[in-house]
């Protein structure tokens, strides 16, 4: 196995291999079940094999999926984002995250003339070699020689990664909506980050890129930073806008609209059409459905049974991040070898989530799937008392 999916990072008591899904469970090869608060890593928004979304795929896929071309679907989904994210003009279909925040930047350096790219330290946009971190295996220091990087929430270190650049060379700055880097609390933005960003671009001429592929559809349906009244020039969507069918999407406002036009891009499956009838069918039961404020309460529930469990418990813990996007790490915890005890004695328990990357909740989590997850979650902790006590 290789990257997220490897269950060799994860406790010993993981599963590698799994048999079904259904709404917010999973199964195993054995045939153990979990409450998965992972939600494939993002993808799974409203339910494992959500019956109208399994309809709609399916109903497509018998006309044709793969063809010589799109189907009008692509018109209709291009239609159905620009009308629900303000600042889309346009949209560049493609496959995964990675697709997409790649395009981002292309289309920001065909647009621009310009060269260099800005992004956090400890983020993550995808496997491409321009957003992996410098010493990654494969990779060459050329691959990395037009990123430079700069702290989330920190305008001042935004501007020092402006001036390294330069600002006649610079393309891009391409930033989460959220900081959900690994092996860290979840950070939201401040409002003085958003807009300071936004301002830099736009004094600069590079273009915002708002890499929504983890946070987009959880937070907000009009993109995750709309809320804070900043729009992005480009945003890169995939892993919940089809409920797991494969598909991913970079929008564009019309400024970048050429700087789109004159890229080559293209991919063998990026045109498939059932994954283009699962992504309209998910985004109208979303809307239908209040499906955020769903997820918004199951994920409070979670957080606060959590934060009581561990008071009880006698450990002190923080649970961090948006209710859709919950996460939870121990005090004094650096190698995060309590995490890693307590998220096994989860998986054991029938909860399946993970030691250092932040959770997901989805629209099929109701309170009795989220009562389940606390009593496994509970008795991780019990267990972790008990350990800590003969220790």
């Amino acid at each position: 196995m290789h990257g997220h999916l490897d269950a060799a990072f994860l406790p010993p008591e993981y599963p590698q291999f799994f048999q079904r899904g259904d709404g917010c469970r999973l199964w195993d090869v054995d045939g153990n079940e979990y409450v998965d608060l992972m939600c494939s890593w993002g993808p799974n928004l409203l339910g494992y094999r959500h019956p109208e979304i399994e309809r709609a795929a399916a109903a497509q896929a018998a006309m044709g999926d793969v063809l010589n071309g799109p189907t009008p679907l692509m018109v209709e989904l291009a239609e159905t984002l620009v009308d629900q994210v303000p600042h889309a003009d346009w949209a560049m279909f493609c496959k995964n995250g990675t697709d997409a925040t790649t395009l981002g930047v292309v289309v920001a350096r065909s647009a621009t003339g310009r060269r260099k790219v800005l992004i956090a330290r400890g983020s993550y946009h995808g496997i491409a070699s321009w957003s992996t971190r410098p010493d990654a295996p494969g990779t060459t220091p050329e691959d990395h020689a037009n990123t430079d990087y700069f702290d989330y929430n920190d305008v001042g270190s935004v501007e020092s990664a402006v001036e390294l650049a330069g600002e006649n060379d610079l393309a891009a700055i391409v930033v989460t909506p959220i900081r959900h880097d690994i092996h860290r609390d979840l950070e939201p933005p401040t409002q003085m980050f958003a807009e300071g960003v936004r301002a830099i671009c736009d004094r600069t001429g590079a273009a915002l890129v708002l890499d929504d592929i983890r946070c987009g559809l959880r937070l907000d349906t009009r993109g995750s930073w709309e809320p804070y009244g900043v729009r992005p020039d480009l945003s890169a969507w995939s892993k919940a806008i089809a409920n797991g069918d494969p598909i991913a999407v970079l929008l564009g406002a019309e400024p970048w609209r050429e700087g789109a036009n004159r890229v080559f891009a293209t991919g063998s499956f990026w045109m498939a059409a059932a994954p283009m009838a699962a992504a309209l069918a998910t985004l109208e039961i979303l809307r239908e459905s209040d499906g955020i404020e769903t997820m918004r309460r199951a994920g409070e529930r979670l957080q606060n049974g959590l934060r009581e469990q561990a008071r009880a418990h006698g450990f002190e813990v923080t649970v961090s991040g948006p209710p859709q996007l919950p996460f939870l790490s121990f005090a004094h915890d650096a190698n995060e070898e309590r995490a890693t005890i307590w998220t096994g004695e989860c998986a054991k328990n029938g909860v399946y989530l993970h030691p250092y990357h932040n959770w997901f909740i989805s629209v099929a989590h109701d309170d009795a799937s989220i009562d389940r997850a606390l009593e496994g979650t509970d008795e991780a902790f019990r267990a972790l008392r008990n350990r800590d006590g003969a220790d």
